[in-house]
């Protein structure tokens, strides 16, 4: 549609043989831009493949599973969860209901509210927020999920606006949430920080920030899409994490390998208006019962599991360190956080993330082994630097720290290995 549109645009000054200049442009631009669409979705079904048929790997993604598979696990499981003789769920009830109950007793909530995205779910809370409290303003982290992935939506949809009390790749402390010269209505902390390193601060350090704000009259908002796995970190139950916020939105599809969906937990008045705003934003779907079933089954299976995965994180992130640090032609390499807060840290290596990922890859087709999935360049420092998540869950807990090694020092080989091609 853009391609007949530039080539049907009115001549201007230049003529007839400067329009059809610009057509055939826009002729070869979209060629290109086809090309490069079917050589990325080529990539990316080569890397599920390979994926797939790994069979040592740390963490295998829910989305890497075909149709059937997932259809088909569901429908066996979900019988252990919900009494599927019941009637399908309309616009939120049944299944869906249920669903909701249990998060809200879990986070120590008096209600929650189920939405088709985490996006929506948060939005429609800082929105809500914002008018209860009458200040539009909201303060967050600059690498929070609002800023970095949804496209300016607190300003372009729901007419907020933000200020960032640092800049540091963590969450603010209490001084710096003080040291904000203009009043904030919410305070928003995503917990763990995903793009800063999945990093989460320690315990007191959170109580403080939380106090912080209060004493600037402001609510407090978490962003828990992977609020589940932190409670290893801060030696406290779910419910006492949530409890310092005045709300919290939590992700089924991240760390409890559901099909998708979030909910909004918090006070009944606010949950009763966020479900006003669902609707109002298209999200009071008619049937919902496979993400809600899905979900059920992740905080029944995996969200038990949780802790053993934070600890094993450790091991896999510690066995990296000591390896790379032996790892001829590595002059620099960091592994982030170290230790790792949850199951979940990067890694960030000085080589391109194409020949990186090319290395992964190569290594899953040939020995059936994943270590790394994709590397993307680093977020900041010298351009060379590439970065990639770690993830360890259920697939992961039998390896080894010296599994880990010798899985690292075949990766690096083949990184060397790609790099000696490529000069020659």
């Amino acid at each position: 549609m853009t391609q007949n549109a530039e080539r049907t645009v009115p001549f201007d000054a230049g003529g007839t043989t400067a329009g059809a200049e610009r057509a055939v442009g826009a002729d070869l631009l979209g060629a290109s831009e086809q090309r490069a669409d079917r050589t990325e979705e080529d990539g990316r079904r080569r890397r599920l493949t390979a994926w797939r048929s790994s069979d040592r790997l740390l963490w295998r993604g829910s989305a890497d599973g075909r149709l059937g598979e997932r259809l088909a696990a569901l429908a066996a499981d979900a019988g252990a969860v919900h009494d599927l003789d019941e009637h399908v769920d309309l616009y939120g009830d049944g299944v869906v209901a249920a669903l909701e109950g249990r998060v809200a007793a879990l986070l120590g909530f008096p209600a929650a509210a189920f939405f088709p995205t985490g996006t929506m779910a948060q939005q429609v809370a800082l929105r809500c927020w914002a008018g209860r409290t009458g200040n539009r303003t909201v303060a967050l982290h600059p690498l929070a999920h609002p800023e970095v992935h949804e496209r300016g939506a607190l300003g372009a949809v729901g007419g907020l606006r933000t200020v960032h009390p640092t800049r540091e790749p963590r969450l603010p402390t209490a001084d710096e949430i003080r040291g904000l010269d203009e009043p904030f209505g919410t305070l928003m902390l995503e917990l763990p920080l995903r793009d800063a390193g999945f990093v989460l601060p320690q315990w007191d350090e959170l109580v403080a920030a939380v106090e912080a704000a209060r004493e600037s009259d402001a609510v407090v908002h978490f962003d828990g899409a992977r609020l589940w796995e932190c409670a290893p970190h801060f030696g406290r139950e779910l419910h006492e994490i949530a409890g310092l916020a005045d709300s919290v939105y939590v992700s089924f599809y991240k760390s409890l390998a559901g099909l998708s969906g979030a909910v909004l937990a918090g006070p009944e008045s606010l949950v009763e208006e966020a479900r006003a705003w669902c609707h109002r934003y298209g999200g009071l779907v008619f049937q919902q019962y496979p993400a809600a079933l899905s979900a059920l089954l992740g905080l029944e299976r995996e969200l038990p599991r949780l802790p053993s995965y934070v600890a094993h994180a450790k091991t896999v992130a510690a066995a990296l360190s000591a390896g790379l640090a032996e790892e001829p032609g590595v002059p620099w390499f960091r592994v982030h956080p170290d230790p790792p807060h949850t199951h979940q840290f990067q890694v960030w290596l000085p080589f391109d993330a194409g020949a990186l990922d090319e290395a992964g890859v190569r290594q899953a087709e040939e020995t059936g082994v994943t270590l790394f999935r994709r590397w993307f360049p680093a977020p900041s420092g010298p351009p060379g630097i590439s970065a990639t998540e770690v993830t360890v869950s259920a697939p992961g807990m039998s390896w080894t720290a010296d599994d880990v090694r010798a899985a690292l020092a075949d990766f690096m080989a083949r990184v060397r290995a790609g790099g000696e091609r490529g000069a020659g």
